[in-house]
């Protein structure tokens, strides 16, 4: 090119970049008078359809986003405080409260586990093994640092046994936080702050049973799932099925959440296909299901691969299972094998704790009002706009899990933590369009009224039954729960045995036939017996039921005495549930303690 025509060259480019420049002011102008796009639109214009979104639509990807959301620090933060929250509503005086009948049971096996290194699975009254297992890190560690006396003091304590369904509980809250990118950051933040304050997901984190280790599992599968088929990264889909494996190994009710599970899959795929087929038709777009179905596939490679990686998540499904129900292959083949008749043995069960159907909708309605609320409300708003599909299958999860153990006659209030935590999903879900409607109208205060009364009526009922009313039967989640006022029974056992100098080989006979958690409570005094009937005995401390008062009397009346549980001047001994004197183990049950007389007073 000749000097006269670069030079010429570039006076017409310097003419284009002017007239480019003169435009933009108008270019922006056009901008700001659009409309406003919402966080679910615009998180939704990122990707195309992932099988959980419906791919968006040429108007909405040319919109201009306004910044609704919070700022990446403010994410942080809120989320921080969330998770800090929860923690120490869940770790606080976590041996405030009496250990339940159940939680004895449990605690009774660990001890056994911990201690001989023994535990068998018994499928014919108990659930898995993966509790105990989790349970006995903490004190086989303090083991390791100073032997049994260190680990029996300080390994074995009622806190450290709570301390892992709490940690569980926590770790439930992190991972709502985790499908920000498929709810949205208002969204999952809501439902953290709905778990972390819901009275029942706190109770059941401060209990020692099964439940909260269940529902982190089973919401594990889900969020594993979908992080597996955002990246196609074969590591998740290894957590999902390590996590599908846990769930089996944690508890027999797995036969009722994986199906629910995978029929709310199948059941939000077909809504979203009906509803592309028929009503959201588009244009160019000739693409059969299976050619749908095909696009997917090859976004997780060749089928060799996707074949290998599957075949990896079976093996460790299967590995992980046979581990734990066979006690690391102590007890193999017969744990795996009683394993597997496990279903059959618990069908039989489900007249017991029998209650209406309707019992678990009546129990949120009582403690956990604002969830079921707003999850209500969050369903509706996912069926009827569709939009995120992630929503609808949560909809279907929390309504489809409530409906299927309702259904069964067998039913505990610790259950419902199986639907308080998808629920608290589809409520945050709710919350997130509730946020962004009055943001169009730019009205954001509208949402603190609501927020005041969720933090009001929820904080409430959380503080009132885990450190007020925690052993008080009128609540749902206190269960035939152990009275507070055994603690000072076992207090006093205690101070008897300072007294006499002996410590923890102060003898100990139980003739009630109703003593759960005592063991769990007694478990290093070395000379306790457990009789569940009148039997001789010189021990220093008798402990009957109320119920064999009479006999107690007769037998050991001239060489023992019973202490009045009012006489201590414990504050949590109530005269209304003890009026004779005795101490109350839970609803229906009160012990007598009876002392040797010639123990020091």
């Amino acid at each position: 090119m000749s000097p006269i025509a670069k030079k010429s060259h570039r006076k017409k480019a310097q003419a284009r970049n002017k007239n480019r420049a003169a435009a933009k002011p108008n270019q922006t102008v056009v901008a700001t008078k659009k409309p406003t796009t919402t966080n679910a639109q615009v998180e939704s214009a990122k990707s195309s359809d992932d099988g959980f979104r419906p791919k968006p639509s040429k108007a909405r990807l040319t919109r201009a986003p306004v910044n609704a959301e919070l700022s990446n620090r403010t994410w942080k933060i809120s989320a921080t405080a969330i998770l800090v929250v929860g923690a120490f509503l869940r770790l606080y005086d976590l041996a405030l409260v009496p250990m339940h009948h159940d939680e004895g049971v449990n605690g009774n096996f660990l001890v056994g586990l911990v201690r001989n290194g023994s535990y068998q699975y018994n499928p014919t009254n108990y659930h898995g093994p993966t509790l105990y297992y989790f349970s006995a890190i903490i004190p086989w560690i303090f083991r390791f640092l100073g032997g049994p006396a260190l680990r029996d003091s300080r390994g074995l304590t009622t806190f450290n046994v709570r301390l892992v369904t709490a940690v569980f509980g926590i770790a439930t809250i992190w991972l709502a936080l985790l499908l920000r990118k498929r709810l949205g950051t208002i969204a999952v933040l809501s439902a953290a702050a709905l778990i972390a304050i819901s009275p029942g997901a706190v109770y059941l984190s401060r209990y020692y049973i099964h439940e909260m280790l269940f529902a982190f599992f089973t919401l594990g599968i889900v969020v594993a799932a979908l992080k597996y088929y955002d990246t196609a990264k074969p590591v998740y889909l290894l957590l999902a099925a390590a996590s599908a494996a846990l769930m089996v190994a944690t508890k027999e009710t797995w036969i009722i959440n994986g199906p629910v599970l995978v029929i709310a899959l199948i059941s939000t795929a077909a809504y979203f296909y009906m509803l592309e087929r028929f009503f959201r038709k588009r244009k160019n777009n000739n693409s059969t299901l299976m050619d749908k179905l095909r696009q997917q596939l090859n976004r997780f490679g060749s089928p060799a691969a996707i074949i290998t990686v599957g075949l990896f998540a079976v093996a460790i499904f299967i590995v992980v299972n046979v581990l734990f129900y066979s006690s690391f292959f102590t007890n193999y083949p017969k744990g795996v094998s009683d394993a597997l008749q496990t279903l059959k043995l618990w069908s039989g069960r489900t007249h017991e704790h029998e209650h209406p159907w309707s019992q678990y909708i009546d129990w949120m309605r009582q403690e956990e009002s604002m969830v079921l609320l707003l999850a209500a409300a969050g369903a509706l708003i996912a069926v009827w706009r569709a939009n995120n599909r992630l929503a609808v299958f949560l909809s279907l999860c929390s309504f489809g899990l409530l409906a299927a153990y309702s259904l069964v006659g067998y039913k505990t209030p610790w259950i419902a933590i199986n639907f308080i935590v998808p629920c608290a999903l589809v409520g945050g879900y709710a919350l997130d369009v509730a946020y962004h409607k009055v943001r169009e109208f730019q009205q954001p205060l509208l949402m603190v009224p609501l927020l005041i009364l969720i933090l009001a009526v929820s904080g409430y009922q959380m503080y009132d039954l885990n450190f007020v009313h925690y052993d008080d039967d009128h609540y749902p989640y206190v269960y035939a729960h152990t009275r507070r006022e055994t603690l000072a029974m076992l207090d006093e056992i205690d101070r008897i045995s300072k007294r006499l100098g002996t410590g923890y080989d102060t003898g100990i006979t139980i003739v009630s036939p109703d003593h759960w958690p005592l063991p769990w409570y007694l478990r290093n005094y070395k000379s306790t017996g457990f009789f569940g009937h009148i039997v001789p005995t010189t021990e220093p401390v008798i402990i009957g039921s109320i119920a064999q008062e009479e006999e107690l009397k007769t037998t050991y009346g001239d060489r023992y005495q019973q202490i009045d549980s009012h006489q201590l001047g414990d504050p949590r001994v109530d005269p209304a549930h003890s009026p004779d004197g005795s101490f109350e183990l839970r609803p229906g049950v009160s012990l007598l303690l009876y002392v040797r007389k010639d123990v020091p007073r």
